[in-house]
């Protein structure tokens, strides 16, 4: 009677735990399913961008990187503003350059990458603040320093654009703090939201198997009682 005391117990509270985190994990799927992901990623607010290059006058990309003084390991051209671009690999991160003049364009300043924002946004751009970050916040999680463009839109916008490589990295809104918080419920991990393997979910895993083992265990022999009396009964019928 003292092991089914225990099981009792033991199956009551872990069930009364897991009971609640199942909760939170329906709570946060149903979340996440009714916000449009195209408003968490911002993309009504993203700006048509072309990817047509005017070739006229590029350098070559080892020249542009030689005269901007970079040792590189890869290229990419694009438009930029009012500029043909490369972006280069360095061993140092993403650095931009001219393809026209080799001149070393990064790391950008503000009014640069106010300008970059403007270009992105799609809708009234109303620049409620700037701020410079040199390390990853907990909103923006990417490497490499990068100014931040709040926009007055009642959307809570915020872009990134990287001093690096002069580009948007990040778009963040309300739909995606909200996303973003119940993903960090759904896999518990409030840290970077990228590992599942966190202790709190191995542990909540943990916890649903020893409630289960001991449901189990208090199931079969009230199973064991039922066939039983069920037997007696049919042998004591006239």
């Amino acid at each position: 009677m003292v092991f089914v005391r225990w099981l009792i117990w033991i199956h009551k509270w872990t069930a009364l735990v897991i009971g609640t985190m199942i909760m939170l994990w329906v709570a946060g799927g149903v979340a996440m399913s009714v916000i449009p992901l195209t408003r968490v990623h911002g993309d009504h607010h993203r700006a048509p961008t072309s990817h047509n290059v005017d070739m006229t006058d590029v350098m070559a990309p080892g020249d542009a990187a030689e005269r901007a003084g970079l040792a590189v390991s890869g290229a990419t051209l694009r438009p930029w503003l009012d500029r043909v671009v490369y972006e280069f690999t360095t061993p140092n991160g993403p650095a931009l350059v001219d393809g026209r003049t080799g001149q070393l364009l990064s790391p950008i300043d503000e009014d640069t990458a106010i300008a970059v924002a403007e270009a992105d946004y799609l809708g009234e751009f109303n620049v409620a603040a700037v701020e410079f970050f040199a390390e990853p916040s907990w909103e923006y999680r990417r490497s490499g320093p990068a100014w931040r463009i709040s926009i007055d839109d009642g959307d809570g916008t915020r872009l990134y654009v990287s001093t690096q490589s002069g580009a948007v990295t990040a778009r963040r809104n309300n739909e995606w703090r909200i996303f973003d918080f119940f993903w960090a419920l759904h896999i518990m991990n409030f840290g970077d939201r990228e590992n599942f393997n966190t202790w709190w979910l191995i542990g909540s895993s943990l916890l649903a198997l020893i409630s289960s083992i001991a449901g189990v265990a208090l199931l079969v022999p009230w199973v064991g009682r039922m066939i039983g009396r069920r037997r007696r009964r049919r042998v004591d019928k006239p």
